[in-house]
């Protein structure tokens, strides 16, 4: 692609495009751009348009555009196809830094976050000017620039706050600080001054408080993995200042906006962040400092009012104080009753309370809610920094902190009885108190908090697991997450209980109220009772099969849920639960899920009801089926359509699925393929297809089900599909990360097809093994080779592999068994795989006459001793210290993965099944077969060569069998 004017007119008609709301124009230019980007120049006209478009809605276009560009293909993967040109490389790193310095911040953000990507494969290394090129900026004084530089460098450093300790980091991080640390403290201190001289200047100190929290962030994440000599050094600096700014209070930066959190209350919060940090890891340097931050948070807390712009501020202060009195140095400052009331009274109760911002949530915002409150995800939150506080307070106080909490729940519960009505928070806050502590300390010992308070909450327990009908939402859904948390700790009885109760929540109006009894009731469906088996059983659902049945899928179709991925789940975990008993209800149920997927299918936005909806699928067939296989039929009747229109349209999120869905259908069939999948069949080898990485094992998986049930009806109606076939299985042989799903697709044409219609292409098949064996020889390689040549064996017979190899090459059979076979089997795991193995070798052991009388013969020793060994000896799992795999899922960027689908797991296949049942016992067979076909020929050699262990075992191989070598 050139860089002239008519491809940056054709790239701003697609960019326009891929933002209509039609999906039958959008769709077609997202595939064109996806097409291109693999020619030269495309990165360039990208950057060219958003620098220079006079259409601003094509400008932040193009720069979202180009860092998802960047995401999906900068890191340069082994054995696939590197799509940016070493010239557009280099062009982008020499411009890309000016380009976002200058551009307005909307694209200066996309583009900062584009250098941060390429840093993290190229800096330092690669790209070792960039820091000194960011660092110049600083001088330039233009605030606009310097924060440019600042989110750049935060996105850039952040990665160091959860990277694990290795001498590569250490050596980016002193080359980080050596470049960056004096530089930053210059900026900051300048900073500071700037906001004295422009005190009175509201927009000057909007931009300087946005480069002080920048500042502030670079700190934590330069201070995360160590303390570098120079910020020891400079600490009184640092702490002086920032001790300074947590106690600033400008009226000019006040904001009205009671939601939004303003400049100083996120400069205040990364800094209670950083003292937080420096009093848990740095404890005796930071010791001189503490007093004066702990009295400035402290006065911060008892000041700062309710609304939801403070949270993040309170809640890094409370974590502050939390992070500080759990350690022993510390513990003096909190000694005091009066102190420890305080802090009760003043910060813990008040932010335990439920606001008139979390109803707001709880009913109109629920998503939010249910992810802060069920999935853990509150640590920004009031109510979550106010329990770890109670828990780091009961590591030194329990017995006080026990008492005056359990007077503040006695309290609070008699307040809710006075006026159920109006003080119903009251109880919220009481059951939230011993809930939460309990779950986050995960020992989840009933109404205990870790080790820590034991309150008598009988009151509670009761409510709770009556879960009262006509009580608050908030309460109801209160009473919910009690039994849940606490479900291990209940008796049967009383779970058994609550099941009918939780049935009728799932249809509550309130969003988080039927989530949460759909969550709980899939939670209960997983306890394991004795024998491993589940604690509540189908027989015992049995009388409400029905009803939580229909109230899961009415759910779904209540407001807010029409995506519900709890709904979705528990719909999985009942059918995974109930077995034969959902049979009945499926041809309902199945025209559900169908038109469920249908319309997910168009837009497919929530990752996990997917895939538990898929999951539901597997389970109606694979339950159904496996009453009467007939029925799959009828499911392919329901699902083809939608299949069909998911196919062509390319919802690349669902392809995985579908194939392993069309996997598990195929395989019911007994040995024939309908003529609806071989229509399929000759789309399943498109290149295209293969390109995506999350395809590949469902696909292979697909294309062994043709193989399976029909090997015979390929080689006879698509016969000219067969190249395309081997085309796959080659292209999967090239790569390191996919090899072994190649030699699972060749495994399976060598034994399902018939063996006439692959004469013609076997000798190519091994050329290829071997030159991938010369160019990149690797344990994972090697023993998907080992199982392939003895299956190859085992088929074909011990002649046919001795004469495929010889005839590639003189000899070279001998040079596989002595340089492969006998060195290497030991690497070979699996116990279908290891059966293969000693079938083959027993094969070629006893029924290839060339080793026996040619120059082979020296060589069958060693292959029988290398058997025994294979036998008797520990796996050899060792790998070579210069060898690394590239992780199956390791892939760049956004691409969808692959995920597996639990209920549409395959079963185990043994090609050789009940043929063999103990290869010793067939080695034996086999080697008195041979010494009497040529008698006095084995016993010489055994007793002559063989390590006599080695001879002992087989001795026993031959008692078994109770056969004799003459």
């Amino acid at each position: 692609m050139e860089l002239n004017d008519a491809n940056l007119q054709t790239l701003t008609e697609f960019l326009r495009k891929t933002l209509d709301p039609d999906p039958t124009i959008r769709r077609p230019a997202e595939k064109f751009l996806e097409s291109v980007e693999g020619n030269q120049n495309y990165p360039l006209l990208l950057l060219t348009l958003l620098e220079k478009s006079q259409d601003n809605v094509i400008r932040v276009c193009a720069a979202v555009t180009f860092k998802n560009y960047i995401k999906r293909n900068w890191r340069i993967v082994e054995d696939e196809p590197d799509k940016i040109s070493d010239l557009d490389r280099t062009a982008i790193k020499a411009n890309i830094v000016n380009l976002m310095l200058s551009s307005p911040e909307q694209i200066q953000k996309q583009l900062s976050d584009a250098i941060s990507i390429i840093g993290r494969e190229d800096f330092p290394q690669k790209w070792p000017d960039l820091l000194t090129e960011m660092v110049t900026r600083f001088r330039s004084g233009d605030f606009h620039i310097i924060n440019g530089v600042l989110r750049t460098a935060h996105s850039l450093f952040k990665r160091y706050r959860h990277e694990f300790k290795s001498n590569e980091l250490w050596s980016e991080i002193k080359l980080v600080l050596d470049t960056f640390a004096l530089p930053l403290t210059e900026l900051f201190k300048a900073t500071i001054e700037l906001c004295q001289t422009h005190a009175t200047d509201i927009n000057a100190l909007k931009v300087l408080f946005s480069s002080l929290t920048l500042i502030s962030k670079l700190f934590y994440s330069l201070n995360f993995q160590d303390l570098p000599e120079f910020f020891e050094d400079n600490m009184e600096t640092w702490m002086t200042n920032f001790h300074a700014l947590l106690t600033l209070d400008n009226k000019l930066l006040q904001t009205d906006d009671e939601e939004e959190a303003g400049l100083l209350e996120l400069l205040k919060s990364q800094i209670c962040d950083n003292a937080a940090l420096y009093a848990q890891k740095y404890d005796e340097e930071f010791q001189p400092y503490l007093p004066r931050f702990v009295t400035a948070i402290w006065n911060l807390l008892v000041s700062t009012g309710q609304e939801v712009k403070y949270d993040l501020l309170v809640s890094n202060a409370i974590q502050f104080l939390a992070s500080v009195c759990e350690r022993p140095h510390y513990k003096h400052l909190f000694e005091d009753q009066n102190t420890l009331t305080s802090i009760c009274e003043k910060v813990i109760v008040p932010n335990m309370e439920f606001r008139s911002a979390d109803e707001e949530a709880f009913e109109d915002n629920s998503e939010e809610y249910i992810r802060r409150d069920l999935e853990g995800s509150d640590i920004d939150t009031r109510r979550r920094a106010a329990c770890d506080l109670v828990r780091g307070l009961c590591k030194f106080f329990e017995g006080p902190v026990t008492a005056i909490f359990s007077g503040y729940v006695n309290s609070m519960l008699a307040e809710y009885a006075k006026n159920p009505g109006e003080n119903w928070k009251h109880k919220d806050a009481a059951i939230y108190l011993v809930t939460s502590l309990a779950s986050k300390a995960q020992t989840q010992k009933l109404c205990s908090c870790s080790a820590t308070c034991k309150w008598n909450c009988s009151q509670i327990r009761l409510s709770c697991i009556l879960i009262v009908v006509n009580e608050f939402p908030v309460l109801k859904a209160d009473a919910v997450k009690y039994v849940m948390i606490f479900r291990s700790q209940l008796p049967k009885e009383q779970l058994l209980q609550a099941v009918p109760l939780l049935i009728t929540h799932l249809q509550a109006e309130s969003t988080v109220e039927h989530t949460y009894a759909a969550h709980a009731l899939e939670r209960l469906f997983t306890m394991r009772g004795p024998n491993n088996s589940t604690l509540i059983t189908a027989a015992e659902m049995a009388p409400f099969t029905e009803q939580l049945l229909n109230n899961l899928f009415k759910a779904l179709a209540l407001p807010g849920s029409a995506e519900n991925e709890y709904i979705m789940k528990a719909i999985m975990r009942s059918f995974s639960l109930l077995q034969e008993a959902i049979v009945p209800y499926i041809p309902t149920l199945i025209g559900q899920l169908t038109h469920k997927l249908l319309l997910v299918s168009k837009n497919p936005s929530k990752p996990h009801f997917n895939h538990y909806l898929f999951e539901s699928l597997c389970l109606s067939v694979r339950i159904t089926c496996k009453a009467n296989p007939t029925t799959v039929s009828s499911f392919e009747e329901a699902l083809f359509p939608v299949f069909t229109e998911i196919l062509q349209n390319d919802v690349q999120e669902f392809l995985p699925y579908v194939f392993q869905v069309m996997s598990l259908l195929l395989e019911i069939h007994s040995n024939s393929i309908p003529a609806s999948y071989m229509a399929l069949f000759p789309h399943l080898l498109q290149p295209v297809l293969w390109e995506r990485t999350g395809n590949i094992p469902p696909l292979v998986r697909l294309l062994q089900a043709y193989l399976e049930k029909g090997g015979a009806t390929i080689a006879g109606s698509a016969a000219d599909k067969i190249p395309g076939l081997l085309g796959v299985f080659q292209k999967l042989i090239a790569s390191k990360a996919n090899d072994h799903q190649g030699f699972y697709l060749l495994n399976s044409i060598i034994e399902h097809m018939p063996p006439e219609s692959i004469t013609q292409y076997r000798k190519q098949i091994f050329i290829l093994l071997f030159q991938r064996l010369q160019g990149s020889k690797t344990t994972k390689f090697i023993k998907s080779f080992l199982v392939f040549i003895n299956l190859y064996c085992v088929k074909y017979g011990a002649i046919a592999l001795q004469e495929i190899f010889d005839s590639i090459q003189p000899k070279m059979f001998g040079m596989v068994l002595e340089k492969i076979v006998i060195p290497e089997v030991q690497k070979v795991s699996g116990t279908v795989e290891k059966k293969i193995c000693a079938v083959g070798i027993t094969k070629v052991l006893t029924e290839c006459p060339a080793m026996m009388d040619t120059e082979y013969t020296k060589l069958w020793i060693p292959l029988l001793q290398a058997l025994i060994g294979f036998f008797e000896l520990p796996e050899d799992d060792s790998i070579p210290d210069d060898e690394h795999f590239i992780d199956i899922e390791d892939t760049p960027g956004y691409q969808t993965a692959f995920s597996q689908l639990a209920f549409a797991g395959k079963k185990e296949h043994d090609p050789i099944g009940d043929a063999v049942g103990n290869p010793k016992i067939l080695l034996a067979q086999s080697l008195h077969k041979l010494s009497t076909a040529c008698p006095g020929r084995v016993p010489s050699m055994l007793s002559t060569s063989l390590n006599a262990e080695a001879l002992q075992f087989l001795q026993g191989y031959l008692q078994a069998a109770t056969v004799q070598l003459v």
